[in-house]
């Protein structure tokens, strides 16, 4: 019997020297897709707007955008706005921006975390044929700075604290005319705007004036530029990708395709999704967009991720989207909790997730007895009623999808894709239980694997052609504004766009992220270490919350920065005598630093980390690595550069200790 592939060779591609062939998905291996059509059957969804409009129709009135108000520090409960609420509010808004001067095209920055009036406000802008361009203060002032001289942004809609951010620093932002506040309006900020020639008004204000005096629509064409996002990027100055309605909508009609096939799913009223994942980045845009398309409800998190376990078990989410950063916080708490527990709770536990385990390979998700009597109160933690898993953003441990299959009885996709794809890239399909590949290519894009000779990665490697990921297509975006040699450096004369990591074909046609080539580097001996790989190994372990693995190409061995679990840490102080240490205390106990190396190495041991992967000094520390404290990017990827400055004066510590 013929194995089943994933993705085919295009037909008639040509050999080139130093490449692989491109390939397409099985399911569209003629033709790229790049809309998707309507629920009505007669026409195609090529916008944004389009898209919105789309939503409207599907929902038949029903609930769209969902907040908790606060009362008195208490959040209560949700309360929503529907489909036809929100495209009436989306209408006056984009009108009142006509009103203050926008013209089509013209940038204007949002400036808040998640909320219903970020979403309303880049409604707005596809209705009108705007130009959004997200800001988010995790960069820093400076790069703040740029993104708005660089787009020349005149208004700026942002939430109360982010626009005293932009007037501390207006001397710097010489085109900014007009702030629009989200929520209540403090006197003291539009005297403090007035004091600064700046004109702030409210949110509502803005509405009210495009309801009293309307502007027709101003719908957008599919190659207008729908957003400038710019990339959070662990290193320099923020590039701004040109995004247009054709990228996301090429995406969305993917995922449309795929679910006439049965590999996705397309939402529909009856689904939820929890907003958490910053909307200045495309992965969260392109989910909302998914779930507009099938008229799915939105609820935001009240803003804070310490509670968003708490929204979510109010929200009871159907689709979870999240980075694998949460999935192994759940997986660690979860495992933790039963080898505490010990005895017959950890025996049941143990009995049924082998069970389910050796079902997976039977593609069965659900069993009738452990779901009920084991996995029910693990479920509840996601709110109880989720069907769908998706995680993107960063690569996740075969071992922590499998988990998740077995403990919420949920599809789960792993996705792959950057920002100048508009996310997407390639996407695991429904009914594929194999772990540690992300699909086969998106059915808008075709992919191919550029030799890398430096690191050995060829197309021609045995059994798996391997080398740095190309893609050409309908997602691809247009170049990064006003940089047209960073734009020459990523897409060449043929449309590809090289992506900067290392991917593998597997047998069936899929893909599998096996590297970076940015982050890789050569120890003394000349061995070739690939950081991420070896953290999110070591992440898994029940001790450790956070790890920064770190190799100087002078030195024969790898040293690491280590952030305890300290809610598992705790159990052992108290079985070690250290139970009045605080966390900062524990830390600097050198049993502590003594204990955690010594688990680490076993454990990379058992986990298949080679010798020279193992950490052979490690610095415990008690700061989380945060957005807040620059040593995360807003996507939670590592910001490798910072934290080597940081703990530069540990790291050569370490050095001379091992010598």
């Amino acid at each position: 019997m013929a194995t089943q592939m994933y993705s085919i060779e295009v037909v008639g591609s040509q050999e080139v020297p130093g490449e692989g062939k491109p390939r397409r998905s099985i399911l569209c291996p003629d033709k790229l897709v790049q809309s998707y059509p309507s629920n009505k059957g007669n026409t195609n969804i090529t916008t944004l707007y389009e898209n919105f409009l789309e939503g409207v129709q599907r929902s038949e009135g029903g609930d769209f955008l969902g907040f908790r108000p606060i009362v008195d520090d208490v959040p209560q409960p949700y309360e929503w706005l529907t489909y036809s609420r929100v495209q009436d509010r989306v209408t006056h808004f984009g009108a009142g921006l006509t009103h203050l001067g926008l013209a089509t095209q013209q940038n204007f920055g949002i400036f808040s975390i998640n909320r219903p009036e970020w979403t309303m406000s880049e409604l707005a802008g596809y209705m009108y044929n705007f130009t959004s361009v997200p800001l988010y203060d995790t960069l820093g002032v400076s790069a703040i700075e740029f993104i708005v001289n660089q787009t020349e942004m005149e208004t700026v809609i942002a939430s109360a604290d982010k626009a005293w951010i932009l007037l501390d620093i207006k001397a710097t932002l010489p085109t900014v005319k007009n702030i629009i506040v989200m929520g209540s309006l403090e006197e003291s900020l539009v005297f403090e705007g007035k004091t600064l020639d700046v004109n702030i008004v409210a949110w509502t204000d803005i509405e009210r004036n495009g309801l009293d005096k309307p502007v027709p629509v101003n719908p957008p064409s599919p190659d207008d530029v729908a957003t400038i996002c710019y990339t959070s990027g662990t290193t320099g100055t923020p590039k701004g990708a040109l995004l247009t309605h054709k990228n996301f909508i090429a995406g969305i009609g993917s995922f449309h395709m795929m679910a006439k096939h049965q590999k996705f799913f397309i939402p529909s009223g009856a689904d939820t999704h929890i907003s958490y994942l910053p909307l200045a980045h495309v992965f969260e845009r392109l989910c909302q967009a998914v779930m507009i398309s099938g008229a799915a409800r939105i609820g935001y998190y009240q803003g804070d991720t310490l509670k968003l376990l708490d929204d979510v078990a109010i929200l009871q989410p159907t689709i979870f989207v999240s980075v694998p950063r949460l999935f192994n916080r759940i997986y660690d708490k979860v495992l933790a909790g039963v080898k505490a527990k010990g005895g017959v709770a950890a025996y049941l536990f143990n009995r049924a997730y082998a069970t389910k385990k050796d079902n997976l390979r039977r593609g069965i998700l659900e069993h009738i007895l452990w779901d009920r009597l084991v996995f029910s109160s693990i479920r509840a933690r996601l709110g109880g009623k989720v069907k769908h898993i998706v995680s993107g953003s960063a690569p996740i441990s075969p071992d922590v999808i499998d988990f998740l299959r077995i403990c919420f009885s949920a599809d789960v996709y792993e996705g792959y894709g950057q920002t100048e794809q508009a996310a997407g890239l390639s996407m695991s399909y429904r009914g594929d239980l194999t772990p540690g590949q992300v699909g086969p290519p998106q059915l808008c894009v075709e992919v191919k694997l550029r030799d890398i000779p430096a690191m050995n990665y060829t197309s021609k490697d045995q059994p798996f052609p391997r080398g740095e990921i190309m893609l050409r297509g309908h997602s691809v975006f247009k170049g990064y504004y006003k940089a047209p040699k960073q734009t020459e450096e990523t897409l060449d004369s043929e449309g590809w766009a090289s992506t900067g990591d290392v991917g593998q074909w597997d047998e069936r046609g899929r893909l599998v992220v096996i590297d970076r080539v940015k982050n890789i580097f050569k120890l003394a001996q000349g061995e070739y270490i690939a950081p991420e790989k070896i953290e999110s190994v070591l992440a898994k372990h029940y001790l450790v919350s956070q790890v920064f693995v770190y190799g100087h190409s002078l030195k024969a061995t790898l040293v690491g920065i280590v952030v305890p679990d300290f809610e598992t840490l705790g159990l052992w102080a108290n079985s070690h005598g250290l139970a009045d240490k605080s966390d900062q205390e524990l830390c600097e106990v050198p049993e502590v630093q003594k204990t955690l190396l010594k688990e680490l190495a076993t454990f990379g041991r058992e986990s298949d980390l080679k010798g020279f992967e193992i950490l052979k000094n490690i610095t415990v520390v008690s700061q989380q690595f945060t957005i807040d404290n620059d040593l995360l990017t807003p996507t939670f990827k590592l910001k490798r550069h910072t934290a080597k400055e940081k703990y530069n004066a540990d790291i050569e510590r370490m050095y001379a200790e091992i010598e």
